[in-house]
């Protein structure tokens, strides 16, 4: 999948995220990453992030070190 496809889809779930109440969104994100990514997925996003991290949004971009 692509690099930006992963971004987006990351950003879209950060963006439901930050509708929920309490202070752990980030953990969620990441959460949800773990549960519902490929294993592969999650690794291209890290690696498209270093470099790209105003592609992200901050919600992911705390959620990176958590997965």
């Amino acid at each position: 999948m692509s690099p930006e496809k992963l971004t987006r889809m990351a950003n879209q779930i950060a963006g439901f995220f930050k509708t929920q109440p309490g202070r752990d969104q980030a953990e969620r994100v990441a959460q949800h990453l773990k549960d519902y990514w490929d294993p592969r997925m999650r690794a291209e996003l890290k690696a498209h992030a270093k470099g790209h991290e105003g592609e992200l949004d901050e919600l992911v971009r705390r959620a990176l070190p958590l997965i």
